[in-house]
């Protein structure tokens, strides 16, 4: 692919791509692209991993997955193996002084993650990658794009509608992001809907046999607060010396909360941790990342050592090219600092668990180059009718986004899955039964159609 799409004699880069053959190929219909999320997630080992959830598109469809580029077998970016500051955050002086310091280290880490990064990292971004989605297309001999995207992917699927609509065919969204929100709102949006998911698990804890924190939800939600302000003041630590801190166990429980599935492992793990003293539960649990496998090289497809920070690296890179209002180099330290301050009692009083956490995403960028502004101007780009499918209980994409997207592209069907976790398909046969008729029969429903919890 074309390195920078606007100036083509710039140099190339190259993507992985992997192909699963449709199985019936006398009606076979073309090719369906995949994109699993992240951004960061790379295509092929998710694909690789669980190509049955597939079966019934594979009949009809070529299965095509891909590592974005920045991702993966893609000519991966890396931070040069964390984004962590180095900058003690104990720093003397004053707060405009200790301010200034932290900024400082942000932007140190931008630098690294220049260095570490190599030619592509300009180029990274959804806009980009839709463009990198078109020529694939061509390469492919399809006419148009047909697509299933979670997630992130919801979003490049949106940025594909919107830059060649007359070159976009079957398309389902599920988990769908915003396309329009500031930082801070989508931020405060996740963070309530992180909690509206953590307030589901409590309510079906409490009703389970022997849920540490009792029988009222009012109080199990209490718990877990506490529970956090008090590993942040005094880990967690293990009988090998593992330890967990508030913001690990933060962690840990958002990652618990994208699948039901898992729930009684997350109440497994606060039990551990309350009665016991033990953080291995919640370490087991791990950290936020969208469903599927996160290890790049499960299918050993590829050339190249994929860097162990690439998904971390690729996150913040993509993000940051997609949001215009994320890079704040020009803003005063004192007045970044005030400005957190001031958000602070609204993050905290939408969750006191996630709040504190997506309030310090609003820095997540400082340093880097703004981003595009396209993806904000999205605004009925006479793309054909798409599926967009959106889980009440979502606790990375809230349900509310669902609908604001749709309004956006101005061409959407929705299914309200009534569920929990993020995305549905996987979850909900009823879900899949909507998309999967729709990806290959062509069958979109009139208005918003609905999906009954565990249906």
């Amino acid at each position: 692919m074309p390195l920078d799409h606007a100036a083509p004699a710039k140099g190339t880069v190259t993507l992985a791509l992997a192909r699963i053959p449709a199985s019936d190929r006398k009606k076979r219909l073309g090719s369906l692209l995949l994109n699993f999320g992240g951004p960061g997630n790379p295509g092929i080992a998710n694909l690789a991993a669980d190509p049955k959830l597939f079966a019934d598109l594979g009949e009809r469809y070529d299965l095509v997955a891909f590592d974005p580029r920045g991702v993966g077998h893609s000519e991966p970016v890396s931070c040069g193996g964390s984004q962590e500051t180095e900058t003690e955050s104990e720093t003397e002086g004053d707060a405009g002084e200790d301010a200034a310091a932290q900024l400082a280290a942000l932007r140190a880490v931008a630098r690294r993650c220049e260095l570490a990064s190599g030619p592509v990292l300009p180029y990274i971004g959804t806009v980009n990658v839709a463009r990198d989605l078109d020529l694939i297309r061509q390469a492919l001999s399809d006419r148009k794009l047909n697509y299933l995207g979670f997630s992130y992917g919801t979003r490049l699927g949106a940025v594909y509608a919107a830059q060649f609509p007359g070159r976009t065919g079957r398309m389902v969204l599920d988990g769908v992001d915003t396309l329009s929100e500031p930082l801070a709102e989508q931020a405060l949006a996740t963070a309530r809907g992180q909690q509206r998911a953590l307030d589901n698990f409590l309510a079906w804890c409490v009703r389970s046999e022997d849920c540490v924190y009792g029988t009222n939800t009012r109080t199990a939600r209490e718990g877990v607060e506490a529970l956090v302000e008090r590993l942040d003041e005094q880990p967690l630590t293990g009988h090998d010396g593992s330890y967990v801190t508030g913001q690990d166990a933060v962690l840990a429980i958002g990652q618990a909360l994208y699948a039901k599935s898992t729930w009684p492992d997350l109440a497994d793990a606060l039990a551990m941790a309350e009665r016991d003293h033990d953080p291995v539960g919640l370490i087991q649990l791990g950290g936020p990342a969208d469903p599927g496998p996160v290890d790049q090289d499960t299918a050993g497809q590829g050339p190249g050592t994929v860097p162990a920070d690439n998904g971390e690296a690729a996150l913040a890179a993509v993000s940051c090219a997609d949001d215009p209002d994320r890079s704040r180099d020009t803003a005063a330290p004192a007045a970044i600092e005030k400005e957190l301050v001031d958000l602070q009692d609204e993050f905290a009083k939408v969750s006191k668990v996630f709040g504190p956490r997506q309030l310090m995403t609003v820095l997540a960028c400082y340093g880097r180059p703004a981003g595009t502004d396209f993806i904000r101007k999205i605004d009925h780009p006479g793309a054909p009718r798409m599926m967009l499918i959106g889980t009440r209980g979502d606790p990375a994409t809230p349900y509310e986004w669902t609908e604001e997207t749709a309004e956006r592209l101005g061409s959407a069907v929705i299914v309200d899955y009534k569920g929990e976790g993020h995305t549905g398909y996987a979850s909900s046969p009823c879900v899949r039964e909507y998309a999967n008729h729709f990806l290959i029969d062509g069958r979109l429903p009139a208005g918003t159609r609905s999906c009954p919890a565990g249906e």
